[in-house]
Parts: structure tokens; C-alpha cells; sequence
């Protein structure tokens, strides 16, 4: 399983986990996060969300056409690594969410 830690203006609010390849993903709000809701399509009002195709919120920041094609070249990304493309533009994002890898 992979892990994507999720900032908002620096602030950590939780986690992106990649249960199953291309498959199944969870969102989840960290306990003490009382923040802005990363999504307006996540509120707050449920910690965990869990999605059976990449979420629809973090595929809107992923990049197309032209910065997609180089980025995949790049960085030998698989075209349907969504994760791996996240991950890949998730410190250089316009706007005020970050998504860092969480290694361990």
C-alpha cells in the first residue's frame, strides 16, 4: 500500500492511501485536523472516504496534454499510475494543497 501525505497551506490533514493499485483508494482526515476541508466534496462531517477509481478531487490536479506527456517521459511514470503522478507534481502544485510521499 502506498501513502500520500496531504497539506493544506502547509498543514498536514491527512492521508491518500492507494489500497489496490489503480483500484481502491481511502482518504483520511487526521483526528485532530479542523481545518478547511481539502475538498468541498470531502467535508469534515466524515473522516474517510473511500473510492473504487482514483479520487476525482486529486485527478483534477494531475497534469494533461504537453505537461503530462513530459512528466511520464521524465520521470518513467506509467500513463495510468495516477498515484505516481501525484506524487511526482504534488510539491509544485498552484494552489494551497501539497501531497508529499509518505516513505516508510
Amino acid at each position: 500500500m502506498r501513502t500520500a501525505i496531504i497539506l493544506i497551506s502547509g498543514i498536514q490533514t491527512g492521508r491518500l492511501e492507494e489500497i489496490e493499485f489503480n483500484r481502491k483508494y481511502r482518504f483520511v482526515y487526521n483526528e485532530d485536523y479542523s481545518g478547511p476541508p481539502v475538498s468541498l466534496s470531502m467535508p469534515l462531517s466524515s473522516r474517510e472516504y473511500v473510492y473504487d477509481r482514483f479520487p476525482p478531487f486529486f485527478d483534477g490536479l494531475l497534469p494533461e496534454g504537453a505537461m503530462l506527456e513530459g512528466l511520464l517521459r521524465q520521470r518513467k511514470v506509467d500513463a495510468k499510475d495516477y498515484f505516481s503522478q501525484l506524487i511526482a507534481v504534488g510539491g509544485e502544485m498552484v494552489g494551497t494543497v501539497t501531497v508529499l510521499e509518505e516513505k516508510g
